[in-house]
C-alpha cells in the first residue's frame, strides 16, 4: 500500500512540476545529469513524507492497521 502511495505521489509531483523545472533550468542544463538528479531526489524526498503523512493520517482513521 505505501509503495503505490508513494508512486502516487512521485507521479503527482512529477506531473506538477516537470515543465516549470525544466524551463527553470533551461534546455541545456537540464540534458546533465546533476539537475536530473537534484530534481529527483527532491521528488523522492517529498513523495516520502507525503507518503509518512498519508499513512498516519490512514491509521489514524481507522482506515489502515499496521
Amino acid at each position: 500500500m505505501a509503495i503505490l502511495i508513494l508512486l502516487l505521489f512521485i507521479l503527482l509531483f512529477w506531473k506538477v512540476t516537470h515543465r516549470y523545472t525544466k524551463k527553470k533550468y533551461g534546455a541545456k542544463n537540464w540534458k546533465q545529469w546533476s539537475s536530473k538528479l537534484s530534481y529527483w531526489q527532491a521528488a523522492i524526498l517529498y513523495s516520502t513524507g507525503f507518503t509518512i503523512i498519508t499513512m498516519y493520517l490512514l491509521k489514524w482513521g481507522h482506515i489502515l492497521n499496521f
